[in-house]
């Protein structure tokens, strides 16, 4: 074992160009997410670029380091698809054939209407929104009715929003329960999603007692073989839900992404060895499938500015990492996702510094390294565990 303990951190769709590829998906765009944002204005990134950031490739405004204080390249998306699940299951190991399903046009009749006739109502929406303006556009009706709002977004997702008042929020995971044995074969989306909510006309706001339902990965993925090994993991966001909890030691959920940062540095003082598993969810759901370029500038920035505490707690046995799983180009016309490569940046104390990975076929390749650092494997993914230690 090389590293006691590696802190591994997913900066939620923070994409860094289109790949080759992009073409093949007929409602994607040339997504740069984090180019393009540096265009826009002058970002203020210091350590990130620190650690290599601007290294990996040229970004208006932003200098490499003559120095790096970690090593960087980028991955490649080796699976078909662009969504949270196929990215986080590639992180650990799982490489897919096909991808899940999406839904441009909202879910066909015959899986609506089985949906209805299963949880006994009727249902509204319907069609691919953002989570927080469909409230506002159907929750009054929701409210009169009592019929739970579907949508679907960029992600294959089936999503399930009700007010709290309106149906318990025991009563929608019921719901989300049934949806998701529904929801098999050739319609086995990644993830069912409770979405409630709570407030008024006007002013309804999501609350946190979201709860995905995901497909349970192929057996054999990091986490199995970290629990195989007895190796503690702590994840932090939505990795747990991701993959069922399958190998999660402890979980801390997050209502943003400073408390996600927050939760980071608990998680470091109450696992003092192991993998720590981070996903920051802003930049995607609150800033890049809402076409927010500012916001999403200002999330990197709080991000940045963080790092200094995050080095402070680390221990000269730690290995940081940090990626992302798809891209969410804010600047684009479309609030899809985006078919991109994403960063890699990999800095400890035990690691070597300035070592360029260059492009990773696979997000695998990540996955390989932690299983390796620990002393298991997982199906996919070549590890760099030696070109950063030796």
């Amino acid at each position: 074992m090389c590293f006691s303990r590696v802190v591994w951190i997913v900066l939620d769709s923070v994409g860094i160009g289109a790949m080759p590829d992009w073409r093949d998906y007929l409602d994607d765009m040339p997504g740069d997410t984090l180019g393009h944002c540096a265009g826009l204005r002058p970002l203020v990134l210091p350590n990130l670029c620190s650690m290599g950031l601007a290294n990996i490739r040229a970004f208006a405004h932003l200098e490499a380091a003559t120095r790096p204080t970690g090593s960087y390249g980028r991955c490649a998306l080796a699976s078909p698809g662009k969504d949270t699940t196929t990215g986080h299951w590639e992180m650990a190991g799982i490489v897919l054939e096909k991808p899940f399903p999406l839904y441009p046009n909202g879910f066909p009749p015959q899986v609506i209407g089985e949906f209805e006739r299963r949880i006994g109502r009727k249902t509204l929406g319907n069609k691919p929104d953002s989570g927080t303006e469909i409230i506002q556009e159907l929750g009054p009706r929701h409210m009169e009715t009592g019929e739970p709002i579907v949508y679907t977004s960029a992600d294959s997702v089936f999503q399930i929003a009700a007010h709290e008042d309106v149906i318990p929020v025991e009563e929608q995971y019921r719901i989300c329960e049934i949806a998701r044995d529904l929801l098999r074969g050739e319609h086995e989306v990644g993830r069912v999603i409770a979405r409630p909510f709570t407030g008024r006309p006007g002013g309804f706001v999501r609350t946190a007692n979201r709860h995905d339902y995901a497909v349970p990965p192929p057996p054999g993925m990091l986490l199995d073989a970290l629990a195989g090994k007895g190796v503690e993991v702590t994840s932090v966001g939505k990795i747990a839900d991701v993959f069922l909890g399958r190998g999660v030691t402890r979980g801390f959920k997050t209502k943003s992404n400073a408390d996600g940062m927050a939760k980071t540095l608990e998680a470091l003082r109450a696992a003092p060895s192991g993998l720590i598993w981070v996903n920051l969810v802003d930049f995607d759901s609150h800033f890049g499938h809402r076409n927010d370029a500012e916001g999403y500038s200002r999330a990197l920035e709080e991000v940045d500015a963080w790092l200094p505490s995050l080095w402070a707690a680390l221990g000269s046995g730690d290995l940081l990492v940090l990626t992302a799983d798809h891209g969410c180009d804010p600047t684009t016309p479309s609030t899809d996702h985006n078919r991109e490569y994403v960063p890699l940046l990999v800095q400890g104390a035990r690691a070597r510094a300035g070592v360029n990975l260059g492009t990773r076929v696979s997000l695998a390749d990540i996955g390989q390294t932690v299983a390796e650092n620990f002393g298991v494997r997982v199906p996919a993914g070549e590890s760099f565990l030696l070109a950063i230690t030796s």
